[in-house]
Formats: C-alpha cells, sequence, structure tokens
C-alpha cells in the first residue's frame, strides 16, 4: 500500500479545519432571511405583486457562502422588489448534495439553488425537477454570455435548467518559498504560471530529497475537490475524462493510467483516503503539504487560516496551471449560477425568475453580483471588473486555459462517487489498469442508463 498521511496525523497536523473557500468542502449550513421596505418598481408588478416568498439555497461559492455578502444582494434585490421575500439556507460540499435529495424526495425542496450545470442540468435537470428556464435566454443574453458556459446550461434537448452568473478556471498552487529553497524555481515559468510534466515531477523530487515527505496528496475520501485529481491526471500526458460529444468516459486510456503510476510511483506524493479537497488545502496552508491540487482564486484570497496568499507560517502560495507535456494545459472551469425546482407553485417560479434576472442580468446589478463570488463574469459586457487589482489579473491568466466542460456527461453523479473509489483502489495498491478498467466500465453503465 502506498505510504499514505494517517487520519490521526492529519487532525494532528491541522489542529483544526479551517474554511478553504468555495471548494473546500467544510463548513454547516444556516439559514436567515430578509426583506426591504422600498416600493417595487412598476417592471416588477407582475411577480411583485403576489407578496410571494421563495427559498434560495446556495453552495460555498466564494462569498456567496457568506451570510453577509448574500444579505447586501438581498437588500438589493429588495429595494427594487419589496413584496418578495427571500431565505437563505447555506450548504456546503460535504452533505449539501445529501441535504437537496433528501428535500426533493420529501416535497420541501427549494425554490432557487445557486450551483453548476453538473447538479442543476445533468443531475436534477436530467431528472424532471427543475423549471426550464427558456424564456430567460433571449437572443441578446445568448449573445452576451461566452458560448462554451452556454452550451453547459442546457440539456440536449436545448432545455435550460441554469442562468449563469459567475466562472473560474481551478488551478493548483505550490508553496514558492520551498519550491525555490530545494532550488526547483528552475522548473516553474512564473509569468505563465505553467511547467512541464517533467518539471513537476521534478520538483516534487527535488522537494522530497529536501526533506518535505509529504510532497503533495492525491487526495479521496469522497468527491469535495475532486476536479483538482481529474485535472493533474487528465494533463500530465495528455489524457481526457470523457469524449469530446460527453457521452462516455475515458479514463483507461493509456495517457491516463501513465499519469497515475507515475503519481503513485512518485516519492512525496501519497495516495490519502483520508481527506477531501477542502482538508487537503488546510495540510496545504499549514505547511504539512507543499503543493495543492485544489486550487482557485477564492483558495488564494481566503484569510481564514492565514494571510491570503501565504500559508500560515508565512510562506508564499503561487497558483499554478497543471503540468503537460505539450505546453498546453487544459483546466477544469467552474461554472455557476441559479436554477428553479419545480415545486407545482407558478407564483414562486416567476418570483424566483425575477430575482435571478435582477442578480444576473440587471445591467445595475451583475457587477456587484459578480464581485461579491470573487470570480469572473460569465457576460462579456460586464468587462474588467478587477481592473488594477494585481492578484486578480495574474489568475485571469488561468481563464486563457480552460478546458472542455465535461461535468454535463450523463451518469455524472455515478462517475464522481467512482472516481475516488478508484483512486482509493490505487492507493491500495491494486494495479492502475484494473482499477480504471472498474471506473470506466460503471460510469459508462450509468452513462448509458441515463442518455
Amino acid at each position: 500500500m502506498k505510504n499514505c498521511i494517517s487520519r490521526r496525523s492529519f487532525l494532528k497536523a491541522a489542529g483544526i479545519l479551517g474554511a478553504a473557500g468555495a471548494l473546500a468542502a467544510c463548513g454547516g449550513s444556516s439559514s436567515t432571511s430578509t426583506a426591504a421596505s422600498s416600493t417595487a418598481s412598476s417592471a416588477a408588478a407582475s411577480a411583485a405583486s403576489t407578496g410571494a416568498s421563495i427559498k434560495l439555497w446556495t453552495y460555498p461559492i466564494g462569498g456567496w457562502g457568506n451570510d453577509d455578502t448574500v444579505q447586501n444582494l438581498i437588500s438589493s434585490f429588495n429595494a427594487k422588489y419589496p413584496d418578495i421575500k427571500v431565505t437563505v439556507e447555506y450548504l456546503d460540499y460535504t452533505n449539501g448534495d445529501d441535504q437537496v435529495n433528501t428535500a426533493i424526495e420529501g416535497g420541501s425542496a427549494p425554490d432557487l439553488v445557486m450551483e453548476g450545470p453538473e447538479r442543476l442540468v445533468a443531475n436534477w435537470g436530467a431528472k424532471g425537477v427543475m423549471a426550464p428556464l427558456n424564456d430567460l435566454w433571449t437572443d441578446d443574453a445568448k449573445k452576451d454570455i461566452y458560448a462554451s458556459v452556454e452550451s453547459a446550461c442546457h440539456n440536449e434537448k436545448g432545455d435550460y435548467y441554469e442562468y449563469p452568473l459567475c466562472m473560474t478556471a481551478h488551478c493548483m498552487a505550490v508553496n514558492m518559498t520551498k519550491v525555490k529553497e530545494v532550488g526547483a524555481d528552475q522548473y516553474i515559468d512564473t509569468d505563465k504560471h505553467t511547467w512541464s510534466t517533467e518539471g513537476f515531477l521534478n520538483t516534487v523530487d527535488a522537494l522530497y530529497k529536501g526533506g518535505y515527505e509529504n510532497v503533495a496528496a492525491i487526495y479521496c475520501s469522497g468527491q469535495g475537490g475532486d476536479q483538482g485529481t481529474r485535472a493533474i491526471i487528465n494533463n500530465m500526458y495528455g489524457g481526457t475524462f470523457t469524449d469530446a460529444a460527453h457521452t462516455k468516459y475515458t479514463a483507461d486510456s493509456a495517457e491516463n493510467i501513465k499519469a497515475i503510476q507515475a503519481l503513485y510511483d512518485a516519492k512525496g506524493v501519497n495516495f490519502d483516503p483520508s481527506i477531501n479537497g477542502g482538508e487537503e488545502i488546510t495540510l496545504f496552508r499549514n505547511g504539512t503539504l507543499q503543493m495543492a491540487f485544489c486550487w482557485n482564486i477564492a483558495q488564494q484570497l481566503n484569510a481564514d487560516t492565514a494571510a491570503a496568499g501565504q500559508t500560515i507560517s508565512g510562506d508564499e502560495i503561487f497558483p499554478m496551471a497543471f503540468p503537460t507535456e505539450s505546453g498546453d494545459p487544459k483546466l477544469c472551469g467552474g461554472i455557476w449560477g441559479f436554477g428553479i425546482f419545480d415545486n407545482g407553485d407558478e407564483a414562486k417560479i416567476k418570483a424566483a425568475k425575477t430575482f435571478i434576472e435582477f442578480i444576473a442580468a440587471d445591467p445595475a446589478q451583475v457587477k456587484d453580483s459578480v464581485l461579491a463570488s470573487t470570480y469572473f463574469p460569465v457576460r462579456t459586457s460586464v468587462g474588467d471588473i478587477y481592473a488594477g487589482n494585481e492578484v486578480m489579473s495574474e489568475y485571469s491568466k488561468f481563464m486563457g486555459y480552460l478546458g472542455d466542460y465535461y461535468q454535463i456527461t450523463p451518469g455524472w453523479t455515478t462517475a464522481r462517487t467512482e472516481w475516488w473509489n478508484m483512486l482509493q483502489r490505487v492507493g491500495s495498491g491494486e494495479a492502475v489498469e484494473t482499477a480504471v478498467k472498474t471506473f470506466v466500465d460503471n460510469a459508462n453503465a450509468a452513462a448509458a442508463a441515463e442518455a
């Protein structure tokens, strides 16, 4: 079995599980509500006159997981639409899906949910529990929203189940202080934030030989942050997770097998079944790990466990694209927006659409809504909202590395579970070829059943 960090050692090293931003998969849920008392505009009369009360459930998407931030946004909404009351519940990535699924089964689903197409389109939309948002997708909206984003928000029949607000490119990060200490910064293009697969492996080796036993972790206790483990494996030798048409899973390719084996063989890279992506971030922040595969701009800005852009010890955190042989990294993208559960109440659906239009499409509001997320706008008309911000400008470079948004492939829910199960089996010593064959067989059976 590959040497890995034990659960006990993790808890000792971490001390406490600090919040780690949008993908940390740690933290609980809470609820609150707000309503303003100003007069509704005439444009809102049809929706606001219902006096509807709607429930919004949101995953921790940047600042959208912060109650003060969300309440300010809702106050802006109520300044224009005072007769629509919005209550909020905050989900996390550890049990949020279970909460939503339980609510659906119990007939108490929220009216609005904020998340990405893999849940709103490929999961709940495919199950027929979401209300189509086709009327919100006007010709003007389609012209203004990036085509790659628009294509991820509808199913193969053309029904839209998500109206997007923001996006980002997920990346990885290194402890640059330690990288420089062992002389491995020679392998990094610090302007482009890129490196070769050979350079990455050389960096891991240099850190390991420099006395850092735990350089990186292939975390696999669950699906939290799994975009990071998919990206490192797919990028190293040019593999893919699905086919281009999003009909089947392709993790058993020779390229992916080679990458998984290389990671398994690398001293300092440990397959760890005791942690997820959020816990990996905590270990990176506190200096136990020298690399993080679960990273994006929200993590860089997060100051809950350390100064933004630093580890707890003050070392420099430097974001990186995933390593490739080709020099053309393909980063997993995050798209976040709103969907509406069809609870059979047209007044609530109408009020929920009014909320979406205000937050995600109103020219006077959408910039603030995106800024709250700490991510980037999906609309070209919003422009550069981070002009003059050095950190955000650096992270904007990663947007040019965005790859295919494959998270809408049928069988996605099963595939995510099968993925971390597969990594656990590899970490336990099962042959890589055997483990990935089980993954694709089970994931593709689920895809075929849903197609």
